[in-house]
């Protein structure tokens, strides 16, 4: 049943060393493209990354302009440090990292890229689910929101392609933490 696949969603963090088949994979980009979409515009694109030196390189230039932003903020450099390692690993011990964008191809007005944006963010979770369901973890990370422009070049991507999240998957090495959720009927009005 769904509603059992999505209590067991956790966000993973800690693979086997075990690559992903190919086909594994194009089945949960399948299960992506069949979201919903704001007048069926289908905006998603993904950018899918199972070699380590991309991702090493990936991780390097996001790393970079991590430690960058975060020392314009002035935080602590041994903060900065951790957060950039930590980065680093999830990114570079995933099997496989999927960069999931949108395009903004055949939208005129700027409501309409939030439209699209909100098409991207349901992809994304039929992918997580798909993963579930296929005995994969996966983890969904917004970093690219802060250095599109680095994905981009990193990555070669097309001028219209922005990078909006990350998604790393394999074959989960623990159960991931579970996180406690506000009770919906707090959250709710029912009218």
């Amino acid at each position: 049943m769904i509603t059992d696949t999505i209590h067991a969603r956790r966000s993973i963090r800690h693979y086997l060393d075990r690559p992903v088949p190919t086909q594994l994979i194009d089945q949960l980009l399948e299960a992506a493209t069949r979201a919903p979409s704001s007048h069926n515009s289908q905006p998603w694109r993904f950018a899918v990354i199972t070699t380590s030196d991309v991702k090493e390189q990936l991780a390097e230039r996001m790393g970079e302009r991590l430690r960058a932003d975060r020392l314009r903020q002035a935080d602590r450099v041994d903060e900065i440090d951790r957060d950039v390692a930590r980065s680093r690993e999830r990114i570079t011990a995933a099997p496989v990292v999927i960069v999931t964008c949108l395009s903004l191809i055949g939208f005129d007005e700027p409501r309409e890229r939030l439209m699209a944006m909100q098409s991207v963010a349901a992809s994304i979770e039929n992918l997580l689910l798909a993963a579930i369901q296929a005995g994969l973890g996966a983890c969904w990370m917004a970093a690219p929101l802060y250095c599109p422009d680095v994905v981009r070049d990193v990555l070669h991507l097309p001028d219209d392609w922005e990078a909006q999240a990350l998604i790393t998957i394999g074959y989960p090495a623990d159960g991931g933490k579970p996180k406690e959720r506000i009770d919906f009927k707090r959250q709710t009005i029912y009218r």
